[in-house]
């Protein structure tokens, strides 16, 4: 899928978008049942020509009532495309919910550098940090079109001097780069900083 967020994909998959909704679907299948005001009685009254003709629906929102009028067939159609939305739906959150994505997100920026802080990990920790890292960057920075790493340790470590153009090469670059790292060189809380303060330097990112 493409990284989108979810407010972009409900624009065009949602079910608005597909007129979908309760109140596109009932307009479609029927027509709300009318009250006008009658001046003479001073209150609001109900159309009776419908009664027992057909159906009705009354909206548990705003208690307004719909006459349906639609035949079985077009009732049939929308419960098919409603079960394919929720279909579309529930493939949406299994995408979210997978993996890269459940530890990062959507990455939605074009440009972006990942500053990497590992702290005083465990070496078990800080390989499974480095497989996440190289798990988004297969998955989604192959998706974008610049990026660069850089390596909050005791001495600043970036992968590139700048961000670079992702192609197959760089991001194979980049993940072999990961996992040259040594776990045993400690970063310092004021290198979280610096390298946060470098990457937002980077011209590419902060454009």
């Amino acid at each position: 899928q493409p990284l989108i967020s979810s407010s972009k994909w409900l624009q065009l998959h949602g079910l608005k978008r597909n007129k979908l909704t309760l109140s596109q679907i009932l307009s479609q299948i029927g027509f709300q049942h009318r009250k006008d005001y009658v001046t003479t009685l001073g209150k609001l009254v109900a159309s009776r020509y419908a009664d027992g003709l057909f159906p009705q629906y009354k909206r548990a929102q705003d208690g307004s009532v719909y006459n349906l009028t639609a035949k079985k067939e077009l009732i049939l159609h929308f419960v098919d495309c409603l079960m394919g939305a929720i279909e579309l739906y529930k493939q949406r959150m299994e995408w979210l919910t997978s993996e890269s994505r459940q530890i990062f997100g959507v990455i939605q920026e074009r440009c972006i550098v990942i500053v990497l802080d590992f702290g005083t990990a465990a070496p078990a920790d800080f390989d499974l940090c480095r497989d996440a890292l190289s798990l988004v960057l297969v998955e989604q920075v192959t998706q974008i079109a610049k990026f660069n790493l850089i390596w909050a340790a005791q001495d600043l470590m970036k992968w590139q001097q700048k961000s670079t153009p992702v192609s197959e090469h760089t991001v194979k670059s980049a993940v072999v780069w990961l996992w040259k790292l040594d776990h045993m060189t400690a970063a310092s809380h004021t290198r979280s900083a610096e390298a946060l303060l470098e990457a937002m330097s980077d011209d590419a990112v902060s454009s």
